[in-house]
Formats: C-alpha cells, sequence, structure tokens
C-alpha cells in the first residue's frame, strides 16, 4: 500500500514539492474555518515511500498528469484493499467499478482491468433479481465498459436480456415517489446515472437502436417532471418538489446534480453524433454546467445543498468529485470552453486531493442519503472513490496527460441483438 506523503503548508506554489522524510509525524487536513476539521490521523512508516503530490487547496492551475495518475493510484489500491461489506453487485459499488476502468485506462498497466475482469466473472455478469430498479442496473455499465475492451458477448448476455424484458413489459410514466412502485420508474435525479448510460452502451454495442430510442424518452419523461428550467437544477425527486431550505431557497442536492451531470456525459460519450436528439441532452448538459460553476464554494467544493450552503458547511467529496469528473469531460469533448471551465476544475481537484487521507482512504463523502445535511468528516464509501476516480480520469486528460492508443472497435455483435 502506498503512503502519501503531505504537503508543506507553507508553500506557495500551484503544486507543493514532495517533502523527503523517513518518519511521519501527525498532520491534520487543512480546511476553511467553517468547515469540520478532518480525521487526525498517523500514517505507516513503509519501507520505501514514495511520493503522492497534494495540491494547495483552491489552486486554479493545472497540476502534473503524472501527480493526478499517481493519486488515482493511491486511492484505488486503498478501497481495493480495503472492501466494505455492501454487495459487489449493488450501485455503491458500480461507480467504484467504473472508475477503476477509467484508470485502468489511462495506462497500459492491466492490473485494474484485469482487476475488473475478475470481479466481472465472480459476479458471472448477471443483473440481480430486481428487474426494473436502476440502481440494479447500474452495475452492468462495469460489463459494458468491458465488453467495450474485451468483445466477449457473454459479458452483456444478461443485461441485453434484462433491458428487452423492460421493453418489452414497460412500466408506466407515474414519477411520484410515494406511489407504489416508483423506483421501478427513473423517479428520482439519482436514477439518471445509474440506468440510462447503459442503454445507450447497450445499444452502441449491439448496434440496436431500440435501447437507446426507449432511454431517451424516459430522460425526458424524468426531466419534465424534476428539472427545474429556472434553476437548471434537478430535484432529487418529487418529495422536495415544494421543500425549502432553511434560508428559504429550494433544495437542490450536490450529489444528485452530480448524478445527473456525470450520467448526461456518459450518455453523450456512447450516443452517435448523428442521434436526432444529441442536441437536447448536449444542450441540458451546458445549462446545468454554467449554474453549477456558479455554485461552487471558495474552496473548490460543491457542498450538499448548493443553495444554503451555509447551514450544511461539512467538505463534501462525492457530489464534488461527479460534478468535476462531468465538467473535465465537457471541456475535454469540446462541449465546454477551457478557459471559462477549466480554472473551476482544477480548482475543484486540488479541493478533492485535500480529502485524500495519509493512507490513501478518500474522506468527506456523505454517506447513502438523498438530500442536504450534516455527516462525520471521516466518512467513505465506494461510489465516493469511483467519483474520485472518474474526475482523475478527466483531469489527467485536461492537464495534459496522454492517453494509450485506442481499443479496437467492437465487431462483434451478440447473438440476439435484433429483439
Amino acid at each position: 500500500m502506498l503512503a502519501v506523503v503531505l504537503a508543506s503548508a507553507g508553500c506557495s506554489s500551484n503544486e507543493a514539492p514532495p517533502l523527503t522524510i523517513q518518519s511521519y509525524d501527525r498532520k491534520t487536513l487543512e480546511l476553511p474555518p467553517d468547515t469540520t476539521p478532518a480525521e487526525t490521523t498517523t500514517a505507516p512508516r513503509p519501507v520505501a515511500a514514495p511520493t503522492v503530490a497534494r495540491f494547495i487547496q483552491g489552486s486554479q492551475n493545472a497540476p502534473k498528469p503524472a501527480a493526478v495518475l499517481d493519486l488515482m493510484h493511491f486511492v484505488a489500491d486503498w478501497q481495493l484493499d480495503n472492501p466494505t461489506s455492501d454487495a459487489k453487485n449493488s450501485w455503491i459499488y458500480a461507480p467504484f467499478y467504473m472508475g477503476v476502468v477509467a484508470l485502468g485506462r489511462l495506462e497500459k498497466d492491466s492490473r485494474y482491468i484485469d482487476a475488473m475482469m475478475t470481479t466481472g466473472e465472480e459476479l458471472r455478469w448477471q443483473l440481480d433479481n430486481n428487474l426494473y430498479h436502476a440502481d440494479h442496473h447500474a452495475i452492468s455499465q462495469l460489463y459494458l465498459d468491458l465488453y467495450a475492451l474485451k468483445q466477449q458477448p457473454e459479458m452483456i448476455e444478461a443485461t441485453q436480456q434484462r433491458f428487452t424484458y423492460i421493453m418489452d413489459f414497460p412500466k408506466d410514466d407515474n414519477l411520484d415517489f410515494s406511489a407504489f412502485g416508483a423506483t421501478d420508474r427513473w423517479s428520482w435525479c439519482d436514477s439518471l446515472f445509474m440506468d440510462p448510460p447503459a442503454w445507450v452502451m447497450l445499444s452502441k454495442a449491439t448496434g440496436n437502436n431500440k435501447f437507446i430510442d426507449s432511454a431517451n424518452r424516459r430522460w425526458w419523461v424524468t426531466s419534465a417532471f424534476l428539472y427545474d428550467k429556472d434553476e437548471h437544477l434537478y430535484y432529487r425527486d418529487s418529495r422536495y418538489l415544494n421543500q425549502r431550505e432553511t434560508n428559504g431557497q429550494k433544495i437542490f442536492w450536490s450529489r444528485g446534480q452530480g448524478w445527473v451531470l456525470a450520467g448526461l456525459a456518459r450518455v453523450l460519450a456512447n450516443m452517435p453524433q448523428d442521434y436526432p436528439d444529441r442536441g437536447k441532452f448536449a444542450g441540458q448538459f451546458l445549462e446545468m454546467a454554467a449554474k453549477l460553476k456558479t455554485l461552487q464554494q471558495a474552496d473548490g467544493l460543491w457542498r450538499t445543498s448548493l443553495l444554503d450552503p451555509a447551514d450544511h458547511p461539512e467538505p463534501e467529496a462525492s457530489g464534488t468529485g461527479l460534478i468535476t469528473y462531468a465538467l473535465a469531460w465537457g471541456i475535454n469533448n469540446g462541449l465546454l470552453d477551457r478557459e471559462t471551465y477549466a480554472p473551476a476544475v482544477f480548482k475543484a481537484w486540488s479541493a478533492l486531493t485535500q480529502c485524500v487521507q495519509p493512507d490513501g482512504k478518500l474522506n468527506h463523502v456523505q454517506p447513502v442519503g438523498d438530500h442536504p445535511n450534516g455527516f462525520d468528516a471521516n466518512s467513505s464509501a465506494p461510489f465516493g472513490v469511483g467519483a474520485f476516480l472518474l474526475a482523475g480520469s478527466e483531469v489527467y486528460v485536461l492537464a495534459g496527460g496522454q492517453l494509450p492508443p485506442a481499443p479496437a472497435a467492437v465487431t462483434a455483435i451478440p447473438a440476439g441483438a435484433g429483439n
């Protein structure tokens, strides 16, 4: 396991120089005065301690690509070495797997891809028995990511069967979250990350437009119900449409916006350039990106309550990670202006590096939830680590990191692709 070397607090450069030390003293995470202090921890004493650069919080300058990659390794390895008790095919783990694949694709080192192949094989490339629930489809994005690399039809057979069944036996469009079976529909904003990208990815893999057309129709049903056209943000679900924060503002949860914006990025990344409604997705992406940029706090993070950050001042890494990933992806793919958005991305990344503890654990991850609230600064979760890794994969490119050659185009079409 790697060990992190903390930057000296007095460094004035954009990227802190590594410290050459043989032992590790107790260090505390530096946070703005209005935030909860992070865990104070004593790092281990490795025989050889590689350095992992941490950045001055609030820096708007580009990090070194190698430093981004080193930190991604460090955080990914901690999570791989410290599994939780959550089901390995759950939505809690699915974003982490996506992030590990993203890391593996940045370099020739195949150990991360190999680890995810082992996970897929252990899960037998299956989804669980909850037929319609979006959270239970998130794991299929791992299978589809790996299929794009390995082109083994068995990886996506179960996903294709499940999605075909849903198209054959669709649910109605009642998105009232209090209604019976509400979670069988995309009735909460998180679902727009968990499910639609998989449908678009499956369409790309099979050549069957029925999958992308189904996702397209249902996305805009959810958008019409939960997207606030004035604020350019999503309500988490129908329960929050008329609720207000302490300061009287509408309730918009940062991780919820992160799920949607990252979902838009993953949909657009796999959607054909000439798909008829691509412009609608890109337009919503641009609207949300512009709004979220204005809501970034001075330290680079987004608080759990976007419109009432003072009432929930705790630093939060998962929503920030997802938003950072999507904004960086938007710049890298020509949707967002680099001069306008790159400073916000680099500022967010420098803040995220402050959430990494000396052993590689990512702290300040709001636990499973559905609304803004306070939480323990030491909290971590695989989905938060996944958001961090996804963010790093795009920040690496934005900072000038070189990518390996693209994988060969998918040529194998699974049996039954025309169903």
